[in-house]
């Protein structure tokens, strides 16, 4: 039986942390975005499916291409941002089921239905984006979720091809405390969660 992670770890992951709005100016480097992926990797998705695809964005140049899909609220902060993600859905993530879940062949399943496959890969693709959230707290990154963006937009610019869409976005790096909001409060268990 696995014992439970100590308060410090508790802290940094959930506890502390923090949405971030700014970031100091020190880069990520590839390195630090491949552990990040090979940690994230590892949590669960239905059959083993992993459709996220993860679009780092890093350079200027980059980023423009993504600024006019940006709400204006979004925009000066993504702009100053080291990295940001566009956690993305193959759309055809049934492909490599074969691959990835070779305990019988779920592929068909999926193929014969658009709607099936949309709502996994959707939901999937967000688990996987909140796995890169939580990895990049323990790397000693931060982050800052958004959805305040056209999806119609990124996946033109980013995937004209359809192959992926867009699911949301993450800004990431070494977060400026200086800029955060007070922190909201979150509801407490008896308003959220029954045991039945």
């Amino acid at each position: 039986m696995m014992t439970p992670l100590d308060q410090a770890s508790l802290e940094r992951v959930f506890l502390n942390a923090r949405t971030f709005n700014a970031f100091t100016s020190q880069p990520v480097t590839d390195d630090t975005l491949e552990a990040l992926y090979d940690l994230a990797k590892w949590g669960p998705t239905s059959m083993n499916a992993q459709p996220a695809r993860f679009v780092f964005l890093r350079s200027p140049e980059a980023k423009q291409r993504l600024a006019p899909a940006l709400s204006a609220g979004n925009l000066d902060k993504t702009l100053a941002a080291p990295v940001t993600v566009i956690v993305a859905q193959n759309t055809r993530f049934f492909d490599h089921l074969p691959k990835l879940f070779p305990v019988y062949d779920a592929k068909p399943m999926y193929e014969a239905n658009a709607a099936l496959a949309e709502s996994t890969a959707a939901r999937n693709s967000a688990l996987q984006g909140a796995y890169l959230i939580v990895a990049a707290r323990m790397l000693g990154l931060d982050s800052g979720a958004m959805s305040g963006f056209d999806p119609a937009k990124v996946n033109a610019e980013f995937f004209p091809d359809g192959a992926h869409t867009t699911n949301f976005l993450i800004n990431l790096g070494y977060g400026d405390s200086s800029k955060n909001y007070p922190r909201g409060i979150r509801l407490p268990f008896d308003e959220v969660c029954t045991i039945l």
